[in-house]
């Protein structure tokens, strides 16, 4: 008779892609994992995957195997971890990917109330523009705008997409002068994303809902929001941003609107993580934390990725 403990290792194995990723999350020496699936496939008789020191690959036997196995293990694994959650103290390391200039806009007394709240629970951020690997970076949960590209992470927006309007500082409008057209935005200094030349091509939409294009040029660039707002405010030129980011300045009359009748769609804000099976309560906890404070903070700015155009 099949030992169903071999079945189920077997299953998280390939859920999790490798030995040393599956020990990991289980908490079982890769050794141990490695053992149990050989005595798995000494009792069907077939080798059911190929291991290799990089990756692993199923066989047509392992195939045929999981895919009959593996929705009875997950659903035995859930029907137990929903009872275990309910009564489980959040507890353990989070680790979080996030931008660079995250905490330029997530104050950080909302973390210290949120680890005041749960004491059990450490966080690690792991703070870059580059684009984090769930798995190779052992992140928990990744903070991302723009459009995803992972199509096999679960992911749960907690920020529409707005509009990204052109906006520069009364001081620059005054020794500049206000365009009066999107042609003469070749005349002006604009702020965009790092480029060698520092040009960029701005793709907007008009009054008519008719898409324009706009070679534009500057003589400062970066690779993060932060910088081309800050720049902006500082007078250094005109500058494509989410609304949702110069809302407050805006009305403040630090910035002004730039050929606003002109506006491009923004991206939202995910919380991204590997799956939404077999979360830890810790990290649960951490993305309805993230979740409501974005929800409650109508001006949070959008991070937009990187580009030179």
């Amino acid at each position: 008779m099949l030992d169903l403990n071999d079945v189920a290792v077997f299953v998280q194995v390939v859920r999790y892609g490798s030995f040393a990723e599956a020990a990991r999350q289980l908490g079982i020496p890769p050794n141990t994992l490695s053992r149990r699936v050989q005595q798995l496939e000494t009792q069907l008789g077939t080798r059911l995957m190929q291991r290799s020191t990089r990756k692993l690959s199923l066989t047509t036997a392992g195939q045929e195997f999981h895919d009959r196995c593996a929705q009875a293990v997950e659903g035995l694994v859930d029907a137990g971890q929903s009872l275990l959650s309910r009564n489980e103290t959040p507890s353990g390391l989070v680790r979080v990917a996030a931008p660079a200039d995250f905490f330029d806009f997530f104050p950080m007394e909302w973390l210290a109330s949120f680890l005041a709240e749960h004491p059990r629970v450490r966080l690690d951020f792991v703070l870059s523009d580059a684009r984090a690997d769930l798995i190779a970076d052992r992140i928990d949960v990744a903070i991302r705008g723009g459009v995803l590209e992972d199509s096999g992470l679960f992911a749960r927006r907690v920020l529409d997409a707005g509009l990204d309007g052109l906006v520069a500082s009364p001081a620059y409008i005054a020794a500049r002068g206000m365009p009066a057209s999107l042609q003469d935005l070749a005349d002006h200094d604009c702020l965009v994303f790092a480029h060698p030349a520092g040009q960029a091509t701005w793709g907007l939409s008009g009054p008519d809902g008719k898409d324009a294009t706009v070679q534009v040029a500057g003589r400062l660039s970066g690779n993060t929001v932060q910088v081309l707002r800050k720049a902006a405010l500082a007078g250094m030129g005109i500058a494509l941003l989410p609304s949702t980011m110069t809302r407050r300045e805006l009305r403040a009359g630090l910035l002004v609107p730039v050929l606003p009748q002109f506006h491009r769609k923004g991206h939202g804000v995910h919380l991204v993580y590997a799956s939404r099976r077999h979360l830890p309560s810790a990290v649960s906890a951490f993305i309805d934390l993230v979740a409501n404070k974005f929800g409650e903070f109508q001006d949070l700015p959008m991070k937009t990725p990187a580009s030179p155009a």
